[in-house]
């Protein structure tokens, strides 16, 4: 019967050890998988890591090209819901009573079927302007 004991003891001891350790990986794994990815930076605060995620977008301000092509094109390129084209300049001068200015103002508030910022919520206000002067030629 000793021999028996003895013969199931040491399998049973090995598997103890191996889930012991299998649990640690599996912790630490765990761990890993639900640590965060970010944080939410709030306008007017500071952001602990705001100048790598800068450096790794490409840093600075974008140029009035960069803002069409990722933003404004989609609609002003085709004049969508009444948009006005680029490179249309009659038709957005119509729409500048204030010059360029109102333009901006326009598109920071929204108009008609342009939301708030166009599709840009973070671009700045020279950003924008700079993509209005691209599309409007004014």
């Amino acid at each position: 019967m000793n021999l028996i004991k003895k013969m199931l003891i040491a399998p049973a001891a090995v598997l103890a050890m191996w889930a012991v350790t299998a649990q640690a990986t599996t912790d630490e794994a765990i761990a890993e998988r639900l640590k965060p990815v970010g944080e939410v930076c709030i306008m007017g605060e500071e952001c602990k890591g705001i100048e790598t995620v800068a450096a790794a977008a490409g840093g600075g301000a974008r140029t009035g090209d960069d803002i069409v092509a990722k933003h404004c094109g989609a609609c002003h390129t085709s004049g969508v819901l009444g948009a006005p084209k680029i490179g249309d300049t009659a038709a957005w001068q119509a729409r500048a009573t204030n010059g360029v200015d109102g333009l901006l103002a326009n598109a920071i508030a929204g108009l008609n079927s342009m939301p708030p910022m166009g599709t840009c919520a973070d671009c700045s206000d020279d950003e924008l302007r700079a993509a209005i002067e691209k599309m409007s030629g004014l």
